[in-house]
């Protein structure tokens, strides 16, 4: 590896993986990035918990060796460049690791340093769990309801960033050629002259994949339902394959363990809705996974109307940037929103906080860090730790039934004691 070899704790071993399974010892290194902005107060407060929650559980039997590594503004200032390749390679030789948030650099170059992570370390999958805390200030009647896992797909689609300009030579002669190749296609454009294009890649490998990985987590973790989220009545062969694929796959790979919307709709076809209703009763009450699907129009009201008929979404990228944040609106934002880069092929994960570097509250000792505490929990579930992921799920709820909170909650709920982030950690370690 590129970077100092005195960067590499001593005390601790590599995660590795092998047989589709991560083999971890008692003393993992895991790599972490601060993060710019507000990321280095919410770390400090953020590792003081991990440290305790994993003490508390294991008795000093097991301990993180952490390791860190640089990216953004920091990494900037100090070596000039905002993504090192010993960054991408520590991840790569360590496998799993946290972050906080990072700024996008202005001007040009990388468009995002959060995507070109995920990109060069093939991160497919954006888990993103949104469950409630009792006592989180809540828009909905009923936010105890949520309670899902979305699975958003992480490479393709218009994250690709595969985009030409308004009135540019490269828009221009796409344009050229759409107007001399596919004349029918090129009608449809309204304004041509000053259009700006933008492509949208959705491969049956990469929706197969993401398919694939939520299924088996779905299984894995008895749940009830996967529902497909797409936009396949317009966007036929993008949006529309992805559905088309999702539930081949699952009926090819995982035929006697679940029950899709298709199987329902042949059924129908055949023998009548009645039979069909039957038969999908049967196969849910002998414990099949059912997986249907839903429009992204659709799926954006009823997952606050109807919340409770959700539980495993697997979605595109755009579709799942939206539906995510959406649905940590409803349970008390995404300041303590967590989330995960997987690729289950390979075992490497990033966890990281899924808000931004909030700069205005730099150093000040304030922010929320509920968003990467709970990130680590993430990580420490998919490590094979579940006793520390509980002692910190235990923290968070005790820390915040008892409205001990930060300010972003405090100005939402009363009689609340507002408290600093550091002072935030303290209660949720009081709590576990």
């Amino acid at each position: 590896m590129a970077h100092p070899p005195s960067a590499i704790p001593s005390e601790g071993r590599a995660i590795s993986f092998g047989n589709g399974k991560l083999e971890v010892p008692d003393q993992p290194i895991l790599p972490y990035i601060e993060g710019d902005g507000t990321g280095p107060d919410i770390w400090r407060a953020a590792v003081r918990v991990f440290d305790a929650a994993v003490d508390r559980a294991y008795g000093g039997k097991r301990r993180v060796a952490w390791m860190e590594v640089f990216a953004g503004q920091k990494s900037f200032d100090r070596f000039q460049t905002w993504l090192p390749e010993e960054t991408v390679e520590a991840f790569r030789e360590f496998l799993v690791g946290i972050k906080g948030p990072l700024t996008t650099p202005i001007g040009g170059g990388i468009r995002s340093l959060n995507v070109a992570l995920r990109k060069a370390l093939d991160l497919y999958v954006c888990l993103r769990p949104v469950r409630y805390f009792d006592g989180v200030p809540s828009p909905v009647k009923r936010p105890r309801d949520v309670d899902m896992v979305i699975f958003r797909e992480n490479t393709e689609d218009l994250y690709t960033g595969i985009e030409f300009e308004a009135e540019g030579e490269a828009a221009t002669a796409l344009q050229g050629w759409l107007q001399a190749s596919y004349p029918a296609e090129f009608a449809k454009i309204r304004f041509p002259q000053t259009s700006g294009l933008g492509l949208k890649p959705i491969s049956r490998q990469g929706s197969e994949r993401l398919v694939r990985a939520a299924l088996r987590w779905a299984l894995e973790n008895g749940r009830r339902s996967v529902t497909l989220v797409h936009k396949g009545n317009i966007m036929k062969f993008t949006e529309g394959a992805f559905r088309s694929w999702g539930y081949a796959l699952a009926e090819r790979e995982f035929g006697g363990q679940v029950y899709t919307w298709t199987q329902w709709e042949r059924t129908k076809a055949d023998q009548g809705e009645a039979a069909a209703d039957a038969e999908q009763k049967a196969a849910l009450a002998a414990g099949r996974l059912l997986v249907k699907d839903v429009i992204a129009d659709i799926a954006f009201q009823q997952t606050i109307t109807r919340a409770a008929d959700f539980d495993v979404i697997a979605t595109m990228n755009l579709n799942g940037d939206y539906l995510s944040d959406a649905l940590a609106a409803q349970v008390g934002g995404i300041g303590i929103a967590p989330g995960g880069n997987i690729n289950f092929e390979t075992g490497a994960a990033v966890f990281e906080a899924t808000h931004g570097t909030a700069p205005k509250y730099a150093g000040q000792d304030v922010v929320n860090p509920g968003s990467v505490i709970l990130s680590g929990e993430m990580m420490f579930r998919y490590l094979g730790w579940p006793e520390a992921a509980e002692r910190i799920v235990r923290g968070m709820e005790g820390a915040i039934a008892a409205r001990t909170v930060t300010y972003d909650f405090h100005r939402l709920m009363d009689d609340a004691t507002k408290v600093k982030c550091s002072e935030f950690g303290d209660a949720v370690i009081q709590h576990m």
